[in-house]
């Protein structure tokens, strides 16, 4: 047996159709209920709790006991980073489920991805940053600059200590499964997804286990100023 991480082990708990399903909803970085999850999977709330055990024992879930309720979230924001990395391979490869529907063009245009902003706008974003030279990236290594740190202060009210976190990095590069490119993670990432729902520039979707972010008319202007495609 060679030694290292488990990979076959993290795949066959991914690889499940009803446990991926489950995942899948909790890429939307709330914390759901078993029954709801079972809801998303399509199978009885039995079948769903013995899911549930596999995926914390793996490590890729966690749970949160509030009164008599018991809400499942994601173990942390690599757990999401790889679902998504996965999204992006089951799309090159040509492995697309076949319903599809009018919210598709909104999923692909402006996403939540577990707590950043994935998606046309969200790949947008972090090109601009980086033609803006607000981030400074080498390969795989990211890292806000001084003027960055300056524009976050400044136009979005982000301060470093907002930014701290001892094992997220401030930023990473996240491969954007509908774009093919990538867009910004890490608690950089987080904290302007946050912001943007704080100025009421855009807000998720209602919809039970939908990723959707819609941008209101103003967060579009005001996110374009900020973010604007290269002319």
């Amino acid at each position: 047996m060679k030694a290292g991480p488990d990979i076959a082990m993290v795949a066959s708990l991914v690889g499940d159709p009803a446990r991926a399903n489950m995942l899948t909803a909790l890429m939307t970085g709330r914390a759901l209920t078993a029954t709801e999850l079972a809801h998303q999977a399509g199978i009885t709330p039995q079948t769903a709790s013995a899911h549930l055990g596999k995926l914390e024992t793996g490590g890729l879930i966690e749970q949160e006991k509030q009164g008599r309720h018991r809400y499942y979230r994601l173990a942390d924001p690599d757990v999401a980073g790889v679902l998504e990395g996965l999204a992006g391979l089951a799309a090159r490869a040509g492995h697309m489920r076949v319903r599809t529907g009018p919210k598709d063009p909104a999923l692909r245009r402006a996403r939540v991805c577990y707590d950043h902003l994935a998606g046309d706008l969200g790949v947008q974003m972090f090109d601009s940053l980086k033609r803006q030279k607000l981030v400074r990236q080498q390969k795989q290594d990211i890292e806000l600059t001084a003027e960055g740190r300056r524009f976050m202060a400044k136009a979005l009210q982000i301060d470093e200590e907002m930014l701290a976190h001892p094992r997220r990095p401030v930023c990473k590069a996240c491969l954007d499964w509908s774009e093919r490119r990538h867009h910004l993670a890490g608690t950089l990432g987080a904290a302007l997804m946050s912001r943007f729902t704080e100025l009421k520039w855009a807000a998720r979707d209602s919809t039970p286990g939908s990723r959707v972010v819609n941008f209101s008319h103003l967060g579009e202007k005001r996110f374009a100023a900020l973010f604007g495609e290269a002319r």
